[in-house]
């Protein structure tokens, strides 16, 4: 199984610990760090979710040059985010991607290609429009504003709630799915609901998750409904879990 994913990498970062006074110099709260974790997030998680999935996988990842670093700081016992620090996304350290011919043979020699395009910058709608017209089979996950002849492309389109929103109709083209969080997804008027809905800790990372094991499910099965509730499943086990997750642990 040969997965291709593309798109932008950051470094996840959770700093965690616990704000016990508020400051005397400005009416802001005074945080105490406790300890601090890293994970690869966006299309780096993508990649992570894949191989955590399916070990065996052949995975190769295309992502920008810059560094993008997010990090959050949370409050360790309630779990509450107080704030998030973004680094990396300025326009001037936008590394736009233009396809080459490794790129085109790496597309085409993949049994699958997921598209993780969190809009910053790293890929155009032309380069959208050209990685799917290679792709076997091609899944696209965006935070953009998307035109109809991009969606018709791809093979699929994941949308969460409010990107559904921002693509108004479009989001009902017949292969476009929209998750719902805890109430599932739904595809072409069809609504797929969690069997088993999980206590929900942390969203961070669920759509990476619900993306990579809807593409894998497909891959093997061609069967929309059981990927799509094999990929309900697993983001409700990550949703389970702190900061941005894996379904499966493995050594």
């Amino acid at each position: 199984m040969k997965v291709l994913v593309i798109g932008e990498f950051c470094v996840d970062e959770f700093v965690y610990g616990s704000v016990l006074r508020m400051c005397p110099e400005a009416p802001v709260p005074v945080f105490n760090p406790v300890k601090t974790i890293k994970n690869p997030g966006m299309a780096g998680n993508v990649v992570a979710n894949i191989k955590s999935i399916e070990p065996s996988a052949d995975v190769t990842f295309f992502y920008q040059k810059g560094t993008i670093k997010k990090t959050r700081i949370v409050d360790e016992k309630s779990n509450q985010m107080i704030v998030r620090i973004d680094d990396g996304e300025l326009k001037e350290n936008r590394d736009v991607i233009e396809l080459n011919p490794i790129h085109i043979a790496a597309i085409k020699n993949c049994d699958l290609v997921i598209v993780s395009d969190y809009d910053k910058g790293y890929l155009t709608d032309a380069a959208l429009m050209e990685i799917a017209e290679h792709a076997k089979l091609s899944i696209l996950d965006s935070k953009r504003k998307l035109s109809e002849s991009i969606i018709n492309k791809f093979s699929f389109v994941k949308l969460n709630k409010e990107e559904g929103t921002l693509n108004g109709k479009l989001s009902e083209l017949p292969n476009v799915i929209v998750t719902l969080g805890k109430h599932g997804a739904k595809i072409n008027g069809t609504t797929y609901t969690q069997d088993k809905p999980m206590e929900t800790i942390d969203v961070s990372g669920a759509g990476d998750t619900f993306v990579a094991a809807f593409g894998l499910s497909y891959l093997k099965s061609k069967d929309i409904e059981l990927s799509i509730k094999y990929a309900n499943e697993l983001a409700g086990i990550v949703v389970g879990k702190r900061g941005v997750a894996v379904p499966f642990e493995r050594n």
